[in-house]
């Protein structure tokens, strides 16, 4: 049976909760100003986690916008006969989305388009850099690497940077299941013949030929042996 607790003992336990509660009001009291310095930092954390989100979502919209309206100018006038001055404007929307909107998601998106827009005016030194920019965001399995680094290979290619777009290529064709190794390994064997190795060529060719039956790239791999 429960021992019964008589009246004193009773007191005694409400005196000493009371003495605890007198005792942290006045702890509070004695350190109001501390507790008032912890709510103003957590109201300035508060303040500077939504003034944050609040500059990353307008830096996001705006680097969308641009993003979106490079990207018009350069659908809208694929068959103008203005090229060349949609193109220029283009590169300067996508620059825009990469030097005022570096923040933004979409930022990234704008290395290989610009890229782009620079191996097609040949200026092949200019488009390295950005592809190259592109490669180091993206994760290390993801087939935009290897879209990537085709890009590449073909700028050093058309520098006459053969040894070099070798490499790169090199890389792509020793990935594992990788989803652009067949055309990586036409690439290989066109450079390899551009640089006089002939035999090497004709080895990927053959590679080529026998792993990718079903590839688009397989009947112009035979056409460069029937030659």
């Amino acid at each position: 049976m429960a021992k019964k607790l008589t009246r004193k003992e009773l007191l005694k336990g409400s005196d000493e909760f009371l003495t605890f509660s007198e005792k942290a009001v006045l702890f509070v009291r004695e350190h109001m100003r501390h507790f008032q310095y912890i709510g103003l930092g957590v109201v300035v954390l508060v303040l500077l986690y939504l003034g944050g989100n609040a500059y990353l979502k307008y830096v996001n919209k705006k680097a969308q916008e641009t993003y979106n309206q490079a990207y018009s100018v350069l659908v809208e006038n694929v068959n103008s006969g203005a090229e060349q001055d949609a193109a220029s404007k283009a590169m300067a929307l996508f620059r825009e989305v990469i030097d005022d909107h570096g923040l933004s998601s979409v930022s990234r998106l704008a290395f290989p388009e610009l890229a782009y827009l620079k191996f097609q005016d040949k200026k092949f030194d200019e488009a390295i850099p950005l592809y190259q920019k592109f490669l180091s965001d993206v994760p290390e399995n993801s087939p935009y690497g290897s879209l990537a680094r085709l890009a590449i290979a073909a700028c050093h290619e058309e520098m006459g940077n053969l040894a070099v777009a070798e490499q790169s290529l090199k890389e792509i064709v020793s990935m594992r299941d990788d989803f652009f190794k067949d055309q990586a390994m036409l690439s290989l064997a066109r450079v390899y013949r551009l640089s006089g190795q002939e035999e090497k060529s004709k080895e990927v060719l053959n590679e080529l030929i026998e792993k990718y039956k079903n590839s688009p790239f397989t009947p112009l791999a035979q056409a460069y042996l029937a030659r």
